[in-house]
């Protein structure tokens, strides 16, 4: 990972419908956010964005039923949903909107592209309508059964459970009303998803960054054949189409969501002063996503980008993980079995949850649970009694013994140090490898290592070596704070805020986390307090009784 390259880091874009909750968080925008951090801690230039994704039946309903418009009722969410995750310290250099201007003026341009290079046709098809609500009845408002799995109740473009988009969903039923809709025909236009099958197949074959799992059950859906894609919707809010023959129809949501990933990076640079199309081609890109967007991700978007002529490259990377479970119960909003990221960063320090999340999301498409006990089992006994518990001594007692000044050592220990060396480097290697929970295992490891060492020393007992023992901990502090920004940032600024050494932790540079003498003796340190709150018992109880209940 040379330091020199500039990353574009996306994360798949929240719908504009409703508050984001603890589900949305562990796939993607956690794990995003804790590796841009990292890339910036090494210097790169890196760039998270992120948008709503505005557009889609769901919400033109939600807006009619809420008496306000489309554009009205986004913007609401559009604003909530950065609130939120500011809440939890995930930051995006643009936090934008896929009915911006110009995410639309990108997607109708794109079209016209594929059009001209022979990826566009049109034909008239049989849609299902409802005539009892009189409407077209578009993906999310026509339900039935996967024709690949069996599944039942699922959308007719996306089956929550196997991953796939059905061709035809079986045993429809209007999402409205319940009644099973007619059938009516309708001009739509298509993208040739199937011309596309040779060049994809090379591409995930050939990339190496791409997760095996991932790569060869999309290889085998593409040697089962691809289907072409019908991109238009019958709907008044979307992306209009730009021929005068298609009035009154819009692009599907998948059409025009993750050219937004690209539309927001070019508004970003532009506005900067800076050529967007050259820093997207120029930079390493990463998609990060949760398993039941695979087909979109893996499919749709290079396809499109391959119809353009890689007028922007494919991602270099796209980083793919599995849901979050509930107290191992699925999430679910319709039957309050869910916990929302506003009430929890309410309640509880938000680096709690960015501790927990890190340490059980696996680089992989395994489901994650979260449970209230484990939750707080993770904070007092590894969070507080191991972090907390060693920065806490090291700083107190340096405060108590040498009134607050880092004291001269006899000798800087070589086993420590060497010992730091190697933690910097394996944490750094495991970051770059989007292996969160093991690296902040690999921290939690060197606490351990460290607060042995201090009881092993006693400086309270042996005075002969006390110094040594303050100064190589308070230092040791120092490096853990820089090697804890990615994973509890508020909590890593209190710390460094303690050691007083100026400016903010997140302007530090990974590898100065190295340096077993960068605090220097005489050094005196700010008001020393304990960073952490322990979790009590009756808290988690209160929550836990609080779910599934309205």
């Amino acid at each position: 990972m040379p330091d020199s390259k500039s990353a574009v880091i996306t994360s798949a874009l929240p719908y504009a419908n409703g508050e984001i909750h603890l589900g949305h968080i562990a796939s993607t925008y956690l794990p995003a956010d804790i590796f841009t951090r990292f890339l910036r801690l090494n210097g790169r230039k890196a760039y998270h964005i992120c948008a709503t994704d505005d557009f889609g039946t769901p919400i033109l309903i939600k807006a009619e039923k809420e008496k306000k418009s489309p554009e009205e009722y986004v913007a609401i969410w559009n604003r909530r949903d950065h609130e939120d995750f500011s809440s939890l310290g995930i930051s995006f250099d643009l936090f934008y909107k896929t009915s911006s201007i110009e995410n639309v003026e990108f997607v109708q341009r794109v079209f016209k592209q594929l059009q001209e290079n022979g990826h566009i046709y049109d034909q008239n098809v049989i849609q299902f309508y409802c005539t009892y609500d009189d409407k077209f009845l578009p993906d999310r408002y026509v339900i039935g059964k996967c024709p690949y799995c069996g599944a039942e109740n699922q959308y007719s473009d996306l089956c929550e459970k196997c991953g796939r988009v059905p061709d035809q969903i079986l045993d429809p039923k209007c999402a409205i009303c319940g009644r099973p809709p007619v059938k009516k025909e309708s001009k739509h236009y298509f993208f040739r998803l199937s011309g596309f099958s040779q060049q994809l197949k090379e591409w995930l074959s050939s990339n190496p960054h791409l997760q095996p799992e991932v790569k060869n059950y999309v290889i085998n859906w593409i040697n089962e054949g691809l289907q072409d894609w019908d991109i238009t919707r019958d709907l008044s809010w979307g992306v209009p189409i730009p021929l005068d023959e298609a009035r009154g129809k819009v692009f599907y949501g998948w059409f025009d969501n993750h050219l937004c990933y690209i539309s927001t990076l070019v508004k970003l640079v532009k506005d900067k002063g800076g050529d967007a199309k050259k820093f997207w081609n120029e930079s390493e890109v990463y998609h990060f996503i949760g398993k039941d967007i695979v087909y979109h991700h893996y499919l749709f978007l290079p396809a499109m980008r391959m119809g353009i002529n890689n007028e922007y490259k494919l991602p270099d990377y796209l980083p793919t993980r599995g849901h979050l479970m509930l107290q191992n119960q699925k999430i679910s909003k319709s039957r309050n079995w869910y916990i929302g990221l506003r009430d929890f960063t309410s309640a509880f320090n938000p680096d709690y949850l960015r501790f927990y999340i890190a340490s059980v999301v696996t680089y992989s498409q395994d489901d994650l649970n979260f449970d209230w006990d484990a939750f707080s089992e993770k904070i007092n006994n590894e969070l507080i009694a191991n972090i907390g518990n060693f920065v806490n001594r090291a700083l107190s007692f340096t405060q108590k013994t040498f009134g607050g000044r880092v004291p001269e050592p006899a000798n800087v220990d070589g086993a420590l140090a060497k010992e730091l060396a190697n933690t910097v480097d394996e944490v750094g290697y495991l970051l770059a490898s989007n292996q969160i929970d093991r690296a902040l295992k690999r921290i939690l490891k060197y606490s351990t290592y460290m607060n042995q060492y201090f009881q092993t020393n006693a400086p309270w007992a042996n005075k002969e070596t006390a110094n040594t023992t303050l100064y190589m901990s308070v230092n040791a502090v120092r490096s853990l704070a820089i090697m804890l920004e990615p994973f509890i940032p508020f909590s890593a600024e209190k710390i460094w805020n303690q050691l007083k050494l100026g400016g903010s932790v997140h302007e530090q540079s990974w590898q100065s986390a190295k340096d077993a003498k960068a605090v220097s003796p005489g050094r005196e340190l700010g008001k020393v307090e304990p960073i952490f709150r322990k979790i009590e018992a009756k808290e988690i109880e209160q929550w836990k009784n609080k779910l599934g209940k309205p």
